[in-house]
């Protein structure tokens, strides 16, 4: 499926492709002590860091992001944004540490160890993500994937609207982006898509103009099932279907999503395979988070949902 590319929104200026491929291959090509030459991977598992803001009942933010890199079969680490007072119902509160202490874990974990992959969540203000894509600008990971996040499925706002500027912005560091359908609309200040083709649309407006992959989500969409596309420039990729389920175990669902595909694209080929491979593990989690039974409210996703099974636990 391909359609015609209007021109990006203000804000949004066309990236020239090949200034785009340039830096792409110059990051992917980059390999780390302790690589194996012949795979042009990590010899053991992906060390994926996630920079992120915090969940205490571990559903969402950082914890989300652990739990699925773990799954995913990568190691996860993790540099806190903001330390978010939320539950399962809702988010009460947000404490944002000073910037130059996010400076000081950035530079803590970069200075230290091997980032194959880097996935961000919850930025929150200008400050930090000013931070963090001179920390991306400075280190350089080969893959970089962004779950824009700006509101929580509580639809509590987790990002400042002064600052959504600058997620548009920080695309230019990023390889994949995976917004939902109304981060979709808001990263290209436009209504939010009614349909599939309208999101597809969408999708392929933002990468063009951002020169940057989209993840785009059909989760918010009223349609039996739920797809999930590759898109780039030209069209898209790659669409993965899996059924709407009925259950209400849908938090953190954005967060683990991303980080899956952080650490599924350092340990295949591309991000067709990484998708075909996290979009079924993540409808698994979903279907099985009921029996998590974690909070009155919107229930977590049961990320090792398929390592119990095997084990015989759920």
């Amino acid at each position: 499926m391909t359609t015609a590319v209007p021109s990006p929104r203000e804000g949004l200026a066309p990236r020239e492709d090949s200034d785009r491929r340039e830096e792409l291959g110059r990051r992917e090509d980059l390999h780390h002590p302790g690589d194996s030459p012949s795979a042009g991977g990590p010899a053991g598992p992906p060390r994926v860091l996630s920079i992120a803001g915090t969940d205490p009942t571990g559903g969402a933010g950082i914890q989300a992001d652990l739990k699925a890199i773990a799954a995913c079969g990568g190691y996860g680490m993790a540099v806190v944004t903001a330390l978010v007072a939320q539950n399962t119902r809702g988010v009460r509160s947000v404490h944002v540490p000073p910037t130059s202490f996010l400076r000081e874990q950035l530079d803590a974990v970069g200075e230290d160890v091997a980032i194959d992959a880097v996935k961000t969540g919850m930025l929150f203000d200008a400050e930090i993500i000013a931070e963090v894509s001179d920390f991306l600008e400075r280190t350089r990971p080969p893959i970089v994937v962004m779950d824009p996040v700006m509101v929580a499925t509580s639809s509590d706002r987790l990002l400042r609207p002064e600052a959504e500027q600058g997620i548009r912005e920080l695309l230019e560091r990023v390889d994949l982006v995976t917004p939902n359908v109304p981060e979709l609309a808001v990263l290209l200040d436009e209504a939010p898509a009614r349909g599939w083709e309208e999101l597809i649309e969408q999708a392929q407006r933002l990468a063009a103009a951002s020169g940057t992959l989209v993840l785009a989500k059909g989760g918010h969409l009223a349609e039996d099932a739920v797809q999930d596309a590759l898109v780039d420039a030209d069209g898209v990729r790659r669409v993965v279907s899996s059924p709407r389920l009925s259950g209400a175990t849908t938090h953190g669902t954005g967060c683990s999503l991303s980080a899956a595909m952080a650490t599924l694209r350092v340990r295949h080929a591309g991000w067709e395979r990484a998708l075909e491979e996290a979009k079924p593990w993540l409808a698994g989690a979903i279907a099985e988070g009921e029996h998590l039974d974690v909070g009155s409210g919107t229930g977590p996703v049961s990320h090792f949902w398929a390592l119990w099974e095997a084990a015989g636990i759920r």
